[in-house]
């Protein structure tokens, strides 16, 4: 996956998230999709996720305006850390 779409990720999640240190992000590739998860505290869930889904959905539209059409998806998904 391109370095850029990654940066705009780390950007987005970290512009809203408050303990930044404990972001972790894990990358997996497959096919034709690459899968980003950010895993979060559980107590900046609701601040990334935003109401009704909208700062996840925008980061989202985001990506997939960011990613050049010849490359593989990225999907974005947003998880609470365990």
């Amino acid at each position: 996956m391109e370095n850029n779409v990654q940066e705009l990720i780390k950007f987005v999640v970290e512009s809203f998230a408050e303990k930044k240190s404990e972001i972790e992000y894990k990358t997996e590739e497959k096919e034709n999709v690459t899968e980003v998860t950010v895993y979060l505290n559980p107590g900046d869930m609701g601040k990334v996720i935003g109401k009704q889904g909208k700062i996840a959905k925008a980061l989202r539209t985001l990506v997939s305006a960011s990613t050049p059409r010849d490359s593989k998806r990225v999907l974005v998904e947003i998880k609470e850390k365990v």
